[in-house]
């Protein structure tokens, strides 16, 4: 009997999971957003740029990062949006996800000298 209630508990909590919020980027074809978490939860989605691809987008998140910091900004970590992927621009690099919450994976590393590249395109030492 108590495999049963064991079984029973798991499946609950999976289904729960399963109905935890997610939170996905809008997905208009070729715009490149600058995602802003506002203090309500909501997100204000500013364009940034018509872009062919991923790493186009990424690439100027990137520059609007840059500039901002050279102006006097002091936020180091950004968000953007892509075709219903949110890009997370980090020291690391570029992560993705395509909801807000749920796991992130790498889609541009950064080099020795701080530049993005794609993963594997950086020889190794």
């Amino acid at each position: 009997m108590n495999r049963l209630a064991l079984i029973l508990a798991l499946s609950a909590t999976a289904a729960l999971g399963a109905c935890a919020k997610r939170t996905s980027p809008r997905g208009d074809p070729g715009v490149c957003f600058h995602v802003v978490p506002l203090k309500t939860g909501e997100l204000k989605y500013n364009k940034v740029v018509m872009a062919p691809n991923l790493e186009t987008c990424a690439a100027n998140l990137e520059a609007m990062r840059i500039k901002f910091l050279r102006m006097g900004g002091t936020t180091q970590e950004i968000y953007g949006a892509y075709q219903g992927n949110f890009l997370f621009l980090q020291k690391e690099g570029v992560l993705t996800s395509s909801t807000l919450e749920g796991g992130r994976y790498v889609a541009l590393v950064r080099t020795g000298d701080g530049r993005l590249a794609i993963p594997g395109a950086m020889p190794r030492q």
